[in-house]
């Protein structure tokens, strides 16, 4: 049946060839005065001109619409997809292959655009970690080749340098380690052991395991209150506890002398639990807060680069909780604090 708002190549010839028959049977009708040599002429002109713009719509036209197609999915294509373009796609009026060109066209830019952005985030991760590289490198080669050149038998200055060089040493090793977890991570390669455990206790012993650090600032640390009711979550427990150390660690870097951490704790629902830890340290400037979570971003380099660590806490942070099938999120304000917060699963993976 023919449709006018989306005729078949068929349907259109038929249409056309209708059309021009008519005024030549017409012709031939008032030449000839007799009937049949009007209906003769109709039904001949009719079928050659059908079988002719057919020909020429299937020839020249649809067949090129075809072969859009072809380059806009895949140039080389399946039976399903050659069956697909020679009885499915010729419907399809010129309006709607300009429409799927120009979807096909936004989603290519997108792509582009996409492509774009992770070739300047590889060149920029490339230069950070050459840099995170070079800086202990070339530490440990000046105290070295100091050494080497009549310091040893300094006793004075060798055993600072030797100190020193086994500190640079010491950060090399834990930005390799950490390359290496955030690797695996992203290629899966990492087991998780998961189990059921108590969040708040987890919390209370990261706690007490950075005592030092939090006192060296007179952080206190502490649950919020509400909150303190024992809560089960069902994870790897030591990567969670590395999660809440990262976090914790971080806040103790930037935050304030006397300031504080707060832990919260909250059920979302039968499925999930929110935790977030909140500081009054020093804020995170609104255009870092998208990035915080990758690889050697820092949101001051000179400042963060002295406070110590390799740059990738937060970004292991995201992979451990990525991992897990979670979320792990970020709110800031400069000069007023931070809060860092990911979900857990209360319930066993089915």
């Amino acid at each position: 049946m023919f449709s006018d708002k989306n005729p078949s190549p068929k349907q259109l010839s038929a249409y056309t060839a209708l059309i021009v028959s008519i005024p030549v049977a017409l012709a031939f009708l008032i030449v000839e005065k007799q009937l049949w040599v009007g209906i003769v002429a109709l039904i001949l002109m009719f079928i050659s001109s059908y079988l002719l713009i057919n020909f020429v719509l299937e020839t020249f036209i649809f067949r090129k619409i075809k072969l859009i197609y072809k380059f806009i999915h895949q140039t080389k294509v399946s039976k399903r997809e050659e069956t697909y373009y020679k009885y499915i796609l010729p419907p399809k009026t010129i309006n709607e292959v300009k429409e799927d060109v120009e979807k096909w066209a936004e989603q290519r830019s997108a792509e582009i655009e996409l492509l774009k952005k992770t070739e300047s985030y590889r060149k920029e991760f490339l230069q950070n970690l050459s840099h995170e590289f070079k800086t202990p490198v070339f530490a440990i080669q000046g105290y070295v080749d100091t050494l080497l050149n009549g310091a040893i038998n300094d006793t004075n200055i060798n055993t600072k340098f030797l100190e020193n060089t086994s500190k640079n040493v010491d950060r090399l090793v834990a930005l390799l380690e950490d390359l290496d977890e955030i690797s695996k991570l992203e290629t899966n390669e990492q087991t998780l052991h998961k189990n059921y455990f108590i969040i708040q206790d987890l919390i209370k012993d990261v706690y007490d395991s950075l005592s030092l650090k939090l006192s060296s600032k007179n952080i206190n640390v502490s649950i919020k209150k509400g909150c303190e009711s024992p809560i089960t979550v069902f994870a790897d427990k030591e990567k969670i506890r590395q999660v809440v150390s990262n976090i914790v660690s971080n806040a103790t870097k930037y935050g304030k002398q006397n300031g504080f951490v707060l832990a919260s704790v909250y059920t979302t629902d039968d499925n999930s639990v929110l935790v977030e830890f909140s500081d009054n340290g020093i804020g995170i400037a609104e255009e870092h807060l998208q990035r915080i979570f990758e690889r050697f971003y820092r949101t001051d380099f000179g400042r963060s680069r002295n406070k110590g660590g390799t740059g990738l806490g937060l970004a292991i942070c995201k992979h451990i909780i990525e991992a897990h099938n979670q979320t792990i999120h970020v709110r800031s304000t400069l000069n007023v604090g931070t809060t860092i917060g990911f979900t857990l699963s209360r319930k066993e993976d089915v």
